[in-house]
């Protein structure tokens, strides 16, 4: 029996060492076909205790066990002092299953396997053998799908079954939070769906597309009567500048002023999103907007989305996708897609809405 089927499996540990706000996410729809099929477990969430807040908005978990980092794991600089009161915790807590969701990386088994449970399955990352009687609780790990169905399809094979609309993204949001984005609106001068939202940051170098081209479509925008909102991370407040700068004319920057819920009501509302391919892409698919993304080293297959209100534009170039953080050749990625492509997206996303 799958151990997510065997009602003696009360205790779930996930071990989800991910930062990015895409990252959890795409985690969001596994969880709750989890709490569907599995209300009496107590799920903990082994991640990053900067992340708490996004796991816990997101629901369908009970608690988040904060990691301390261990050698392998690159998301953050571990905290050797904090491992053994770590596994200490994790252990009192008695968990029936330990499941490495984090992905193709084998130092995240070593976490799995460090917790104590009784049965610890997962992922099985590339190149790396499950135990010997564990294989049945492992998936090897799946380089061909998206994030979102992975993480089904490894839940899946533990036990909980799919059902229609399964990978469905979504964000809980609060009435005053809607109450204050309506009084965010006004106080610029906004209103639902008459402005478009530019994200020109990424965290690494080689997912930002160009900012002249991003002021390319900002100009355009404003040509086809649409204010333009910028939205970025309080560092990215020198880029949006830059930005601002390049564009011309009027624009509402807003990096560094909205926190997560005003972000996704600011997306929602948005006549469309065109950003890099970041969380941000991901948020505004979890909340219903209009989503254009532009990729350039990323893997569209894991990040990407291609429906009635998304649109993924993917370089036409020989070496993309690839793993680089910063472009070791001429950034030719960064060049294949223009302005003018980015554009025609965007009118086939606003036909459709107006259709």
């Amino acid at each position: 029996m799958p151990p997510l089927a065997d009602p003696d499996v009360r205790r779930v540990a996930l071990v989800r060492l991910r930062v990015g706000l895409g990252d959890l996410l795409c985690s969001a729809p596994a969880l709750r076909a989890l709490r569907r099929a599995r209300p009496d477990v107590a799920v903990t969430m082994v991640t990053w205790p900067e992340v708490a807040a996004v796991v816990e908005r997101l629901g369908d978990v009970d608690e988040v066990l904060p990691f301390p980092g261990a050698e392998g794991i690159p998301d953050r600089v571990a905290d050797p002092a904090g491992w053994v009161p770590f596994v200490a915790a994790a252990r009192a807590r008695g968990f029936d299953l330990a499941v490495q969701c984090y992905g193709d990386r084998a130092a995240a088994n070593r976490v799995a396997a460090g917790l104590g449970a009784r049965s610890v399955g997962g992922f099985a990352p590339t190149g790396w053998t499950p135990p010997v009687g564990d294989e049945a609780l492992h998936l090897r790990y799946p380089t061909d799908l998206h994030e979102v169905e992975r993480h089904l399809a490894l839940l899946e094979r533990l036990g909980v079954p799919r059902t229609r609309g399964d990978a469905e993204m979504e964000l809980p949001l609060t009435e005053a939070e809607e109450s204050a984005h309506a009084a965010r609106l006004a106080a610029h001068g906004l209103r639902p769906g008459g402005y478009a939202v530019l994200h020109a940051g990424a965290s690494s170098p080689s997912r930002r597309w160009p900012v002249p081209s991003f002021a390319e479509v900002a100009r355009r925008l404003r040509e086809a009567g649409l204010a333009v909102v910028l939205t970025g991370s309080p560092a990215e407040r020198t880029l949006t500048a830059d930005l601002a700068a390049a564009a011309g004319g009027p624009l509402h920057d807003l990096a560094g002023r909205t926190d997560l819920a005003a972000l996704a009501l600011l997306l929602r509302d948005a006549a469309v999103l065109v950003g890099n391919d970041t969380g941000t892409a991901h948020l505004g698919r979890a909340v219903g907007g209009r989503t254009v993304t532009v990729f350039q080293p990323g893997d569209p297959r894991r990040w990407g989305y291609v429906d009635e209100r998304a649109r993924t534009l993917v370089p036409l170039v020989g070496c993309a996708p690839c793993p680089h953080l910063e472009c070791p050749i001429d950034f030719r990625c960064s060049r294949a897609t223009t302005p003018g492509d980015v554009m025609r997206a965007v009118g086939q996303l606003l036909a459709g809405a107006s259709g």
